[in-house]
């Protein structure tokens, strides 16, 4: 059985019980930068720090990611040229890099499953998003959470995977075993809301939008 779903947002928050908050950007190209509350739109990472409103963009192109430097940036403490400079401002970016942004604001870039195009930004500074989470998931089709090293979100107590996946621009969950969607009893795979809460034998949830 299935619940009645919604489009998923384009981002929203992912929390963990007893793991952690997670801030979830589903799109393939992803503006970060200071939060500004006389600006209309806010970038889809809104980090506290010494950022203008659009600092940066990364887009998934394919299999690899590339950051554009709208402002100053490193990456592996190399300057990539910025938008305004007329030179190409794309630099790729691979497992474990460090992106600077800014003079202190610093985030490190993981590719922890090699088979899908999920990606993880880790802040390297003392820096946070408002509210504060423990990583920004840069989600492409999967997303998976569970106890191994190698899933984009690491739930060391998990007995099993829960894998958050894309579909017709909605967003689905499945596991092995039963689990509750919105209190409503679900076999194996179900369909998430915006505020979708799920429970399991062994994990608990719930999402929030943005």
């Amino acid at each position: 059985m299935e619940c009645e779903g919604k489009t998923v947002a384009k981002n929203f928050l992912l929390w963990i019980d007893a793991v952690g908050g997670f801030w979830v950007c589903t799109g393939e190209t992803v503006t970060i930068g200071q939060p500004d509350e006389g600006c209309e739109s806010s970038p889809d990472v809104p980090i506290l720090g010494d950022l203008l409103h659009r600092h940066a963009r990364i887009r998934r192109d394919g299999e690899c990611y590339l950051i554009e430097a709208i402002r100053d940036v490193r990456v592996d403490g190399r300057s990539i040229p910025r938008v305004d400079a007329g030179a190409k401002p794309l630099a790729a970016l691979a497992d474990g890099c460090r992106i600077e942004l800014g003079p202190s604001v610093r985030l490190r870039f993981r590719r922890p499953h090699a088979l899908t195009g999920t990606a993880r930004l880790e802040f390297a500074s003392h820096h946070h998003t408002q509210p504060t989470v423990s990583a920004v998931i840069l989600m492409a089709d999967t997303c998976i959470l569970g106890p191994r090293p190698h899933s984009h979100i690491v739930c060391r107590h998990w007995t099993e995977e829960v894998i958050l996946f894309k579909h017709d621009n909605e967003l689905f969950c499945r596991t092995k075993g039963p689990m509750q969607i919105d209190g409503v009893k679900i076999r194996d795979r179900g369909r998430l809301q915006y505020d979708s809460q799920v429970t399991g034998e062994c994990f608990s949830f719930n999402l929030e939008p943005l």
